[in-house]
């Protein structure tokens, strides 16, 4: 019998990014956004400073596996202003979104008040906009959906919560603003592969049969936590409802430069790019510490949903 292949299709090249092809000081590359604008892939990544704090770089390629880091970062923690008090110990995790013609940004803002979720805006990736901190604290991985629903915004979080530990809600807005109509709508499970925690990972990417999240789920073993990757789909006209979730992981840490790094055992995505004869790339920091790319087929993601699924809570 001959075994199925990987689900997730490492690129032979890995890692594609990492601090020595960054122009200016960075001890790390992860944790990146990936969309294709223009024609372009334009990759936001998480690098740590010397000083243990992070900023965004940009990176771009024309074919989504060469990156070229721009010059300078693209994003630093603001200096003055209602988001320097929130931005003090750095910027991280970014999410891009492309809709009604520009690109959202959710990323994690840290600072001596916790870590809130703040969003900006661009329509180049040369210049972008700050629009506002749209959680309070303690919240991470906000990714928001490319299409609204029923005239709303709609966007996946993870708050900390000690009564439904590190779960995925859902919440909407009218204006990007202001956000409401919470619901929990996906727990870890116990003794299961993501038994820890889960968290969005990147944003979601819409299929006939509806909308493919990807999410990091967290292991706790006697040598630490491990980080692997899982999907689940989400009804195409209700976000809020899972159709599905995956019993297995799609992608765990395998790879020296997964295994071992400035955080031993992660894969951790923020992006994926959906291509037009139905592959998708998915982007992973591996081991917090360089950037990596593997290809799946859009349609065994959707199966592993709907054919070999576990309860979403």
């Amino acid at each position: 019998m001959i075994a199925k292949p990987d689900i997730v299709r490492r690129y032979p090249y890995n890692p594609i990014l990492s601090k020595k092809e960054i122009p200016y000081p960075v001890e790390t590359v992860h944790n990146a956004a990936v969309v294709k604008h223009d024609g372009e892939y334009i990759m936001l990544f998480r690098s740590h400073l010397r000083t243990g704090r992070s900023i965004i770089g940009l990176a771009r390629s024309s074919d989504g596996f060469h990156f070229t880091a721009d010059p300078a970062p693209f994003l630093t923690p603001a200096r003055d202003g209602a988001f320097a008090a929130y931005e003090e110990f750095g910027v991280e995790d970014p999410r891009v979104t492309g809709i009604d013609g520009e690109y959202l940004i959710a990323y994690s803002a840290y600072s001596r008040n916790g870590v809130r979720i703040a969003l900006a805006k661009t329509a180049d990736f040369r210049h972008v906009e700050r629009i506002s901190l749209i959680t309070e604290a303690d919240y991470r991985n906000v990714v928001i959906f490319p299409e609204k629903f029923n005239g709303f915004y709609a966007r996946l979080d993870r708050p900390h919560s000690e009564i439904a530990p590190w779960s995925i809600w859902i919440s909407y807005s009218p204006d990007l603003l202001f956000w409401g109509e919470s619901q929990l709508i996906m727990r870890p499970v116990q003794y299961h592969w993501d038994e820890m925690k889960i968290g969005p990972g990147a944003p979601p990417i819409k299929t006939s049969q509806g909308w493919l999240s990807i999410y990091h789920g967290v292991f706790q073993t006697m040598d630490g936590s491990v980080y692997r990757l899982g999907v689940a789909l989400h009804d195409l006209h209700d976000p809020a409802k899972i159709v599905g979730v995956s019993d297995s992981w799609i992608l765990q840490p395998e790879d020296p430069w997964e295994v071992t790094g400035y955080v031993h055992n992660v894969v951790f995505t923020c992006g994926a790019v959906p291509e037009p004869d139905g592959s998708v790339k998915i982007y992973w920091g591996g081991a917090d510490t360089v950037m990596c790319v593997g290809e799946a087929n859009l349609s065994d993601l959707v199966d592993l949903c709907l054919n070999h699924s576990r309860p979403a809570k």
